[in-house]
C-alpha cells in the first residue's frame, strides 16, 4: 500500500468544495482560524488498522481519517452559524458519495472505498457564539 496518493486523492477532492476558503492538512484548532480564513476544512490521519483474510491474501488496510470543518458568522447577531455550516457539511458528505457510474467513492480506483463513517459531530450553540464546528469520521479501505 502506497498511503501517500490516498491521502492526497481525498485532499484533492474536498479541496474542490466551493465556499470553503482555508484547505490544509495540517490540523489547526478553530480558535486559531481567524474569521477571515473561514470556512476552514482540516484532515487529519488517525488509525490504520490491517485486517487479514487468511494465510494466502494480502492485508486489507482500514484508514481513519477526521475531517473538520470551521464556520464563523463573525459579528452578525442574526445569523446562526449552522446556517452556514449545513450547506457546507452537505458538500463536503457528497464529495464522499460515489459518482452516477459508481457503487463506491474509490478516489479513482486507488481504493476499494471511501465514506463516512460514524456520527458527524457538531458543536454549536451558546457558549461558542458565533463559531461552529463539525468532526466528520472518514472510512478508506483499501484492498
Amino acid at each position: 500500500m502506497n498511503r501517500e496518493p490516498i491521502y492526497s486523492a481525498l485532499f484533492a477532492l474536498l479541496c474542490a468544495i466551493p465556499g470553503i476558503i482555508t484547505f490544509s492538512r495540517r490540523m489547526r484548532h478553530w480558535t486559531d482560524v481567524p474569521v477571515v480564513e473561514q470556512p476552514a476544512l482540516f484532515q487529519a490521519q488517525m488509525e490504520e488498522e490491517p485486517h487479514y483474510p487468511g494465510r494466502a491474501f494480502p492485508a486489507k488496510w482500514t484508514l481513519n481519517v477526521n475531517l473538520f470543518l470551521y464556520v464563523n458568522v463573525g459579528n452578525d447577531p442574526q445569523a446562526a452559524p449552522s446556517m452556514v455550516l449545513n450547506p457546507l457539511l452537505d458538500a463536503v458528505l457528497a464529495m464522499l458519495s460515489p459518482g452516477p457510474a459508481q457503487e463506491e467513492q474509490t478516489l479513482g480506483a486507488l481504493v476499494s472505498h471511501c465514506r463516512l463513517s460514524g456520527k458527524v459531530l457538531i458543536a454549536e450553540g451558546s457558549s461558542l457564539g458565533p463559531q461552529a464546528a463539525a468532526l466528520i469520521p472518514v472510512e478508506i479501505v483499501v484492498s
